[in-house]
């Protein structure tokens, strides 16, 4: 006697585990699409974001210059809110600290001067003066001198108005490089350890980028200023639309398995 649970002629083999890989297929496909759509739209946040950030930056570019920030502002800064901004200084320069930080300038090779300013409010900016030529950078002209005392007391030199971009503070060295005091090898503008090597108090947490034609007839060289770089990469609208478009592909593909997967599944 034939067993009635037999499989009947005509009924697709496996059908019960087919419908379940399909029903895997759906939920998978859903959820990468919900992934690659948050993802996209976290990424048109991100990219409001960049361009808001740039429009303040751009704004403090142009702006006119105001005083640089005082002592009692210097616990407050911030790169977000403060980089960039147009700021003016008076006072005067203590050129025998210039110390040169390697540097890599639209003029090619060189060095950054980075020279204490004596400012009338007491304390010190160390100030970028601009580029010179890695020739320019011969043994014993930079020597890496310590001040003795307090180097801002005294009448000083000439007073001078200076304008520039605040700049924060870059501290832990170059790309693979660290900072070398003891050997008055610098690879990046590090203000604290600047002034820690040349035995300078009072000193502020950033610097400040001068801009052209900034240094006097006087100064024992002529550095290129206004130089700075400003660069924001923005890749945002890239990501979220590669995003988006792979968000599409799997709900096309889902469609595709709905449509055509469960023929091709009995064939």
């Amino acid at each position: 006697m034939q067993d009635q649970r037999g499989q009947q002629p005509g009924m697709p083999h496996h059908q019960p585990r087919s419908a379940l890989a399909r029903r895997v297929v759906v939920v998978v496909a859903l959820l990468l699409a919900v992934l690659f759509a948050g993802l996209g739209t976290w990424q048109v946040m991100r990219l409001q974001w960049k361009l808001d950030l740039i429009a303040r930056v751009d704004a403090r570019v142009h702006a006119l210059p105001a005083a640089a920030p005082p002592a009692a502002r210097w616990a407050q800064l911030s790169k977000a809110a403060d980089e960039y901004r147009r700021v003016r200084l008076v006072g005067h320069y203590l050129y025998q600290f210039t110390t040169p930080v390697q540097a890599l300038s639209e003029l090619g090779a060189g060095f950054w001067l980075l020279t204490p300013f004596c400012t009338t409010e007491g304390h010190i900016v160390f100030i970028n003066r601009g580029f010179i030529p890695a020739a320019d950078n011969k043994p014993g002209t930079y020597a890496a001198r310590r001040a003795s005392a307090n180097p801002c007391a005294g009448q000083g030199g000439e007073k001078l108005t200076i304008t520039g971009l605040l700049r924060i503070s870059e501290p832990g060295g170059g790309f693979l490089r660290e900072n070398d005091p003891a050997g008055n090898r610098w690879y990046s503008r590090d203000v604290a350890l600047l002034a820690q090597a040349r035995g300078l108090a009072n000193v502020a947490p950033y610097f400040v980028d001068a801009g052209k034609n900034q240094d006097p007839p006087g100064a024992p060289e002529r550095a290129v200023g206004g130089l700075t770089v400003i660069a924001f990469q923005n890749n945002h609208l890239i990501y979220a639309l590669t995003w988006y478009a792979l968000a599409v592909m799997v709900l096309g593909a889902w469609w595709w398995v709905r449509r055509h997967g469960a023929r091709l599944t009995d064939d």
